[in-house]
């Protein structure tokens, strides 16, 4: 969820988006040559005459040993401690070096590769959930509606994804969001439902468009066969918005007081108004009237959340008490016991139930819990963790993780290895940089600066990349705190066309992003050079359109595919390449080991074959 608030509209609660390459050195010491002395090097880039190339890889495998190159699956053995390799043309200029028979590693959480999913925009595996709850479609653009995406249609391409090379898979929030829709962007001018899982109105029940808790139990229980673990997107922030359909359903809230029956305004229906002359989806908040108290007070309640409602506690300065795009504040630093919300009194459908002596942070966190103690996720991505005092993910972290430990005692058929429960966190602009947070549960947090700092750059030439792979294998080979890089987000950027201009250099972007010395997370449709959609006032949403499974019945789309996918799949055979110790051999061209344990991986690029 992006972190920008944005200014009020209407004086209400309005809807927002939750969502050239430098010289190289010159050679040191000779360690590579060309049979045709053609690795000529220029202003911009390594170029390569397609010849075979001879690398000396002594300091990495010993005398007389196989070594393949992954890429293009050619061998060749050690001599005078030099092996000789000719690039797939498909690579990019890469070879991908390891010795023969070397088996896969097993599974680290510190060198994994995340196949980050917007469910509702990937496939639809039940057409019949589609407009659950009375949900539709607006008939235009649809921007910010169900799309039909669910959690059947993740379990119908988990063979895709492991076949990608992934090897662990983070979902949009699965449980409940609110049921009707609010304004999106600044003008208002599309239809926003919660289909990117981040307006949280029940956290006990699977949210109908995605599908049945038996759908999702067999997806996770298929994920875990392929050896794919499951992240779940959590949000312990906020609350969803307000909507006309459940202050309908759920009897809270109160509209403005007219001559005639408020059904004359917005129909028997609420939540299937729509904007009239001279108005805008945001023009339903001008028919509800925000400042009865006691028809407010039936909604979540002031002992939970803080928002711009009369009867409730005003948002506050701080990061923790700060009102995120105008969503309802959960009061997790309260030390106040509460009971369950008020509208569920009215909600004959959730699983929650009163603890005695609990906390807001209490019943979030035994909520949250509840899904790996069920399912056996394997890991949360927190949303907004800035915004969330560090004891309140603490508690999550200790609580998931007994969790998860209880449901591997109940399903020991099922359990993948000995690993911990994991969670990664989203602190908005966090780079490299340590961060308290790795002191509050969290296991990484995501990488905001590689996608503006270093993607371009490698993307133009590998060999750019050098100070940056160094910089970050060295940093976090000192601490445990880890990072998750990625090039691609729904809340920044679509990498392709706007770091990316064509499908060429979408592949060369894949090759830096690939190789980076840290866990990354892939967006859905990086690795086909999925384009932008519809964004109307919110740019954002241009970057969760349809993942383009037509495309790549497309040749060239298809190249760029089964580039990642190599890489992918290099990636997930060694720890190395992900959390190894990194040592540059050669400039031009350019080398680098990379090491962990008793693996070592050497990656040599060549440049871009000579036209």
């Amino acid at each position: 969820m992006q972190q920008v608030i944005k200014p009020a509209l209407l004086g209400c609660l309005v809807s927002m988006a939750i969502a050239g390459c430098a010289s190289n050195e010159a050679n040191t010491g000779g360690a590579a040559s060309s049979s045709s002395e053609a690795l000529a090097q220029s202003a911009q880039c390594l170029q390569w005459d397609g010849q075979p190339v001879t690398v000396d890889v002594s300091e990495s495998f010993e005398e007389g040993t196989a070594v393949k190159d992954f890429y293009s699956g050619q061998m060749s053995t050690v001599y005078q401690g030099k092996v000789t390799f000719t690039p797939s043309p498909e690579s990019g200029g890469l070879l991908l070096l390891e010795s023969v028979g070397k088996k896969a590693d097993e599974f680290s959480w510190d060198s994994a590769s995340v196949y980050f999913v917007m469910t509702d925009r990937f496939y639809n595996g039940n057409p019949d959930n589609d407009n659950s709850y009375g949900r539709t479609k607006d008939g235009k653009n649809e921007i910010g509606t169900f799309h039909g995406g669910d959690i059947a249609g993740l379990s119908k391409k988990l063979d895709y994804i492991e076949d990608l090379g992934i090897n662990a898979i983070w979902i949009t929030a699965p449980y409940e969001q609110i049921r009707g829709w609010v304004g999106g962007g600044m003008r208002g001018d599309f239809k926003h439902y919660g289909y990117h899982g981040y307006y949280v109105q029940d956290y006990t029940v699977m949210d109908q468009n995605m599908g049945t808790a038996e759908e999702f139990k067999q997806f996770v229980d298929d994920a875990h066969a392929r050896g794919i673990r499951v992240v779940m997107d959590i949000v312990m922030n906020h609350t969803g918005y307000a909507t006309l359909s459940d202050m309908q359903e759920f009897g809270f809230g109160a509209t403005q007081e007219y001559d005639v029956p408020i059904e004359n305004y917005l129909g028997k229906k609420w939540t299937d108004w729509s904007p009239g002359k001279g108005e805008t989806w945001h023009s339903f908040n001008d028919y509800i009237d925000y400042g009865d108290r006691n028809e407010w007070v039936k909604w979540w309640g002031p002992d939970w959340v803080r928002t711009d409602i009369s009867g409730y506690p005003n948002p506050g300065p701080s990061d923790f008490e700060m009102s995120l795009a105008y969503l309802p504040d959960f009061k997790t630093e309260s030390d106040n016991v509460v009971g369950l919300p008020p509208f569920y009194k009215n909600k004959p459908d959730t699983k929650a139930v009163e603890i005695p002596g609990a906390t807001v942070r209490d019943y979030l966190v035994t909520w949250l819990s509840d899904w790996v103690r069920e399912y056996g996720i394997d890991g949360f991505r927190a949303d907004t963790v800035k915004h969330v005092e560090p004891e309140a993910w603490q508690a999550l972290k200790l609580a998931s993780s007994k969790a998860f430990a209880e449901w591997k005692q109940n399903n020991p058929d099922k359990v993948l290895d000995d690993n911990d429960f994991w969670m990664t966190g989203e602190f908005w602009g966090q780079g490299l940089n340590n961060s308290r947070l790795f002191d509050a549960g969290f296991d990484s947090l995501i990488d905001f600066t590689y996608q503006t700092d270093l993607a371009k750059k490698g993307m133009n030439c590998l060999s750019n990349m050098q100070d940056g792979y160094q910089r970050y294998a060295d940093v976090l080979g000192k601490r445990d705190g880890k990072v998750l890089s990625y090039v691609s987000s729904h809340d920044t950027k679509l990498a392709f066309g706007t770091i990316s201009k064509d499908l060429e250099q979408q592949k060369q972007l894949g090759s830096a992003f690939l190789l980076m010395p840290t866990a990354v997370q892939v967006y859905y449709g990086d690795e086909s050079a999925r384009e932008k959609g519809p964004r109307s006032s919110d740019k954002h949403q241009a970057t969760r359109s349809d993942m383009n499974w037509d495309q790549l019945n497309d040749e060239q789309r298809l190249a760029v595919h089964n580039h990642w996918q190599k890489l992918l799949q290099f990636r997930k055979r060694h720890q190395a390449v992900g959390s190894g110790k990194h040592k540059q051999l050669n400039s031009a061209p350019y080398v680098f080991e990379r090491r962990k344990g008793d693996d070592a991986v050497v990656v040599v690029y060549v440049g871009q074959q000579a036209k």
